[in-house]
């Protein structure tokens, strides 16, 4: 069966292949794959006999529906849902894809089209008409309102300024971040270490200012019993630790 190309200008392969589906009234869902791959051949055939450039696109896409035609004839591949898997099925949905944008396309021109038809006078109001303001009636706007009911207004919304403040969160103040010279609170636990032989753990934590220093004193503590510089003793569940220094003097 003969095919006559009429070689008109495609805006790219997905515009060719549409133009073959609609001229051969196919089922975009079920493209015989074969037919289509044979024509949109011999469309590129006659591009490179009538001397017209073929530009990648066109030579990518003809490689993708002779993929596409090989894997027709093979046994179909089942995914993991155990359904079969159609090689057509990435091709037809990019042929979706572009027919909505080319109809999309087509919408928007044929509203330019029609915007390009539409005139519209300028403003040629006189400066009276320009310049007028309505008058305002404020008693009409007022009403029956009077100043005892504009006060009960003006208060219920007080009030419910005040119901919105939150009575415990409102009283918090600003959380501000303690600075520690770590350094600093080393060398003084490790003096302090040095100076006694032997010391409880808790009069030691006496010394500290907040809760900062209490954790980064317990943390030096633990390091120095790691190095062995210091052992550390407990008579009994929550009793004392009482703590031996090995550099004492």
């Amino acid at each position: 069966m003969s095919l006559e190309v009429k070689l008109q200008v495609f805006e790219g392969p997905l515009d060719l292949l549409m133009h073959l589906i609609d001229k051969n009234q196919i089922d975009i869902y079920d493209i015989p794959i074969v037919t289509i791959t044979e024509q949109y051949m011999e469309y590129i055939n006659a591009m490179q006999k009538e001397d017209m450039e073929v530009t990648s696109e066109f030579l990518v896409m003809a490689a993708t529906l002779m993929n596409i035609k090989c894997k027709m004839l093979l046994p179909k591949e089942v995914n993991e849902e155990g359904e079969e898997e159609d090689p057509r099925a990435e091709l037809v949905e990019k042929l979706l894809e572009y027919k909505m944008y080319k109809y999309m396309a087509y919408e928007l021109r044929d509203r330019q089209m029609d915007a390009g038809l539409q005139w519209f006078r300028q403003k040629n109001l006189p400066k009276e008409v320009r310049d007028y303001e309505m008058p305002i009636d404020f008693s009409n706007l007022i009403g029956d309102t009077t100043l005892v009911k504009l006060n009960e207004i003006f208060q219920d919304l007080l009030k419910r300024q005040e119901d919105k403040v939150d009575p415990i969160r409102s009283k918090f103040g600003n959380i501000e971040k303690e600075e520690i010279d770590m350094d600093a609170k080393t060398l003084f636990i490790k003096a302090y270490i040095r100076e006694h032989k032997t010391f409880s753990f808790k009069s030691l934590l006496e010394k500290q200012s907040s809760k900062t220093e209490i954790i980064v004193t317990f943390l030096v503590i633990l390091e120095e019993m790691k190095l062995g510089e210091i052992e550390i003793e407990q008579d009994g569940t929550f009793g004392d630790i009482m703590i031996t220094s090995r550099k004492a003097s």
